[in-house]
């Protein structure tokens, strides 16, 4: 245990920036569906589905943002300043051209999701609001990248200040331009929309402004010569990520298909889904900070080709991660009524029937959080050490070869319902973490070899510290 307390604490210091960082980014959200409420239902449910379609745009591109984590990670862990400019330069490269290409999906919004069989009032409203709000996609995907190379680096605190920062931003501008206060014209969805864009484009500059500029930091001199492209290491940066950004967009479209499955049952039982899924949503935030923490450590392990210090942080972060799973079980079961409750009108009617559907979700969902959870940790540490590719096909089996059909045989032909779509859900995050896990201690365990492939220098790895 005493060789493993300090990589508990290592694994710490950067985490709970980032789980704060991540938290803060929900709230952003939250906060930005409560305020457009306010001013109207039909508005509200534009955003709630322009916010549903940035996402899934975002996601296609965030994968080759999260590249630069390990490869920075790496590379600071070799002394190696040089490419760890090179890696996080041409991963704002791909962020930028990626964010210019997708913006003709937010311009063409109402088309595509009229064909993907939405009422025209709705597209019309939502493709207003993502014709605005789309221009901040050049922004989060830079943002993305600029988030990864802090981290890497071991500079988390910033990371969490700008997204304070943004928050707070967003309540302001919302306040001002979707309701007219403070002299400003009353803007409805357009002002929610360039309240967005505001938002992701301050926390960009935060963030590059404080890469090029902080102690420590002007050493990497991040954006000398930026305009110099590096084929090379670009190339590099797009291998790692698009598997990443498929992974992601695999385990998104799993609690997509449940989400649908879920309103084949009936309007409660939906929002009973909802609710729990929020809940758990907030919870797993905790296991996807600790999981960028792992992906840095376990990065500069590889890049130092110390092998000790890969598994020892490896089981730092599984520790971590199952006490938050053990304190999420006990909540789930042991409150889940007051859970529910928190997101009902005490005056609504279904209030009764939509917390005891609640209840029932959160009992499969305490199974739920510990294979999440160990899902999660795994692709971190598979990032760590730069495989992604064949965690790529893992995910894409357990989710959509068995986790979707398992979710839909329970629900309807065995007729368990809701509670059996949910079973689905934990068979496939089961089976993707167990294969996941089994894959990155094939390549962690076994005796010390110096150096670990990627790198032929070994070092002592760089001391972390926060922002």
């Amino acid at each position: 245990m005493s060789r493993l307390r300090p990589h508990i604490r290592a694994t710490l210091a950067l985490a709970l920036p980032l789980v704060g960082s991540h938290l803060a980014q929900i709230t952003i959200g939250a906060t930005d569906t409560i305020m457009v409420g306010w001013y109207g239902a039909p508005e509200l449910a534009a955003v709630s589905m322009g916010a549903a379609y940035f996402h899934v745009v975002l996601i296609l591109g965030q994968g080759f943002g999260l590249a630069v984590m390990p490869l920075a990670a790496a590379a600071a862990a070799a002394r190696a300043a040089r490419r760890v400019r090179r890696v996080t330069r041409m991963g704002l490269w791909i962020a930028a051209i990626f964010g210019v290409l997708s913006l003709p999906l937010f311009l063409f919004s109402e088309r595509i999701l009229l064909a993907a069989g939405q009422t025209a009032e709705l597209s019309v409203m939502a493709a207003d609001y993502l014709r605005i709000a789309g221009a901040g996609i050049v922004f989060a995907a830079l943002t993305v990248t600029l988030r990864s190379h802090l981290a890497a680096l071991g500079r988390t605190r910033i990371v969490l200040w700008s997204t304070l920062a943004g928050f707070v931003l967003n309540v302001a501008l919302n306040w001002v331009l979707i309701f007219g206060n403070a002299g400003a014209p009353e803007m409805g969805l357009a002002g929610a929309a360039l309240a967005s864009v505001a938002t992701h484009g301050v926390i960009c500059v935060i963030l590059a402004v404080y890469a090029a500029r902080a102690r420590g930091l002007k050493r990497f001199r991040l954006f000398a010569r930026f305009w110099r492209p590096d084929g090379e290491v670009l190339s590099e940066v797009f291998r790692l990520g698009w598997p990443i950004s498929l992974t992601l967009l695999a385990e998104s479209g799993l609690f997509m298909a449940s989400l649908v499955m879920m309103g084949w049952i009936g309007t409660r039982e939906l929002a009973a889904h909802g609710i729990a899924i929020q809940i758990a949503s907030i919870t797993f935030m905790v296991h996807i900070g600790l999981s960028s923490a792992a992906t840095v450590r376990a990065g500069r392990a590889w890049g130092a080709g110390d092998a000790e210090a890969l598994r020892l942080g490896a089981v730092a972060a599984i520790v971590l991660s199952g006490a938050m799973v053990l304190a999420t079980v006990a909540a789930f079961l042991g409150v889940p009524g007051a859970l529910i409750g928190l997101f009902l009108d005490p005056a609504d009617p279904a209030r009764a029937e939509i917390v005891a559907l609640g209840t029932a979700f959160l009992a499969v969902a305490a199974l739920f959080q510990l294979a999440d959870a160990a899902q999660v940790m795994a692709l971190g540490l598979l990032r760590g050490v730069q495989d992604t590719r064949v965690p790529m096909v893992l995910a894409v089996m357990a989710y959509w070869v068995v986790g979707v059909p398992a979710g839909y045989l329970l629900g309807f032909p065995l007729g368990f319902g809701g509670p059996g779509i949910w079973m689905g859900l934990v068979i496939g995050l089961a089976l993707a973490g167990g294969t996941m896990m089994a894959r990155f201690w094939m390549r962690a365990g076994g005796p010390p070899r110096a150096p670990l492939p990627g790198n032929p220098r070994r070092p002592a790895l760089p001391r972390t510290g926060g922002g």
